[in-house]
């Protein structure tokens, strides 16, 4: 396969991070088909499997092995493998990384995921999320293994592998998708799991405000659904919003199958994390489309894990950005008071 991104100055790290992606939704789909996908909750409550562990483990190898200097910033630590009583997850997250790398032994497993724990910023650094959206993974439903490279403060390089998403939103899942993106060179398109020609994909060019789908997530404690169909209501939106979980969502909007997927805020308060947005953010903006906050700001991914500098995230198509961030002003939505 002669890959567009062969000539590029980033190429060593595409190679190196779609090969780690492509190994990691392996191993989540060989979890997924187990009847015990192994989940415990975080202290955040939200679950983690022995998925989210291996994937992680698995992309940070390949990521020290090849880039010794580059800090991860990723979701997952080792600290609750290593708790009494879970032993015996550990000793599954070992044995399913061990399936794909040689070396895997419990202390190189945890060390492994544990290079994924940086927070702070750095000139150049990747975000990893190994599964974003566990709970659709939980469901059998959408999720995603989420990587970017960041250098000075811009997203350079994507890798959105979507292990049960198909070409498109109406197709079997078959072996999966992929998207990869780097900056200045469009975003392209192709099976997870297998070799092909990637394929460019570009964002909807419907301009009609009234004619847009949304996506949306499943889980309607992640953004205020309410708020989305109040947005909905006012520009006379009549198709049904696209629900499914994850970064698979920027998916979505990447490939001109829905034209606007929003983060809406429930307060002033709450920061989203990079891990859930870098990848998704650089293929839907090299697919020609456009990316913001609530307020109309670009994404800052120079504050460390979370994005500090923004409330919520607004994705579309591009033609319909100025009209969301308008009506949504109108309707105070990401508008509190202090």
């Amino acid at each position: 396969m002669t890959a567009f991104w062969t000539s590029h100055a980033f190429a060593t790290e595409m190679n190196t991070a779609l090969a780690a992606v492509q190994m990691a939704g392996k191993l989540c789909r060989q979890v997924q088909a187990e009847i015990d996908p192994g989940a415990l909750a975080k202290n955040d409550k939200s679950p983690v499997t022995v998925a989210d562990f291996g994937s992680q483990a698995l992309i940070c190898r390949a990521l020290n092995e090849a880039f010794p200097n580059d800090p991860v910033i990723g979701e997952e630590d080792a600290a609750v493998l290593l708790e009494a009583g879970n032993a015996a997850m550990l000793e599954r997250v070992v044995g399913h990384v061990a399936a794909h790398v040689p070396d895997a032994d419990a202390q190189n497993v945890c060390r492994w995921i544990d290079h994924g724990s940086a927070q702070t910023f750095s000139d150049r650094f990747w975000t990893l999320d190994p599964i974003d959206g566990t709970k659709g993974f939980l469901r059998g439903q959408q999720y995603a293994i989420a990587l970017a490279l960041v250098v000075g403060g811009e997203l350079e390089l994507a890798i959105l592998g979507c292990p049960n998403l198909g070409p498109s939103l109406a197709d079997e899942r078959g072996d999966g998708t992929v998207l990869v993106a780097i900056r200045g060179h469009g975003t392209w398109q192709m099976p997870l799991i297998g070799e092909a020609e990637p394929m460019r994909v570009t964002v909807s060019s419907q301009t009609e405000a009234s004619r847009i789908r949304f996506c949306e997530s499943v889980e309607a404690a992640h953004s205020a659904h309410g708020d989305s169909a109040r947005l909905a209501a006012r520009l006379a939106i009549a198709a049904e919003p696209a629900r499914l979980d994850s970064q698979a969502k920027y998916a979505a909007v990447a490939r001109g199958e829905a034209e606007a997927y929003l983060r809406l805020p429930r307060d002033n308060k709450y920061r989203e994390k990079i891990w859930d947005h870098g990848a998704g953010v650089l293929c839907v903006t090299e697919a020609g489309g456009r990316v913001t906050d609530v307020l109309g700001a670009d994404l800052d991914f120079t504050r460390g894990y979370q994005l500090e500098n923004n409330l919520g995230v607004v994705v579309s198509n591009g033609p319909q950005h100025d009209t969301l961030l308008q009506a949504m002003a109108e309707l105070g939505i990401g508008r509190f008071e202090d």
